[in-house]
């Protein structure tokens, strides 16, 4: 009996599927050992099939790429301005939030 490894990365579980791939081994297998050590929430059966198709196509990155959607409004700052804010008033709730950070 294995040990199952909880909340992988997953950069990890592509890891796996890169070097299980690597040693010639079939998707349905990669994704029985996958589920056998992850747990059943782990990966489907068919995206496992899709990294391996990616990997066969040369891909070698195992993270995630840049989305190229629309960037975020979230700075250093404006963290910093909400905390301000919230410590002035320890009642401060998401209604005020939006009034005060348009």
């Amino acid at each position: 009996m294995f040990q199952t490894i909880a909340d992988p990365a997953d950069c990890e579980v592509r890891s796996v599927i890169r070097f299980s791939n690597a040693k010639n081994v079939k998707p349905d297998e990669i994704h029985r050992q996958l589920v056998e050590i992850y747990g059943e929430n782990v990966m489907t059966d068919g995206m496992v099939r899709k990294w391996v198709r990616q990997f066969n196509d040369g891909r070698n990155n195992v993270h995630d790429e840049a989305w190229s959607g629309r960037p975020s409004v979230v700075n250093d700052g404006l963290v910093a301005k909400v905390h301000e804010k919230m410590r002035e008033n320890s009642r401060f709730t998401i209604r005020m939030l939006c009034d005060k950070f348009p």
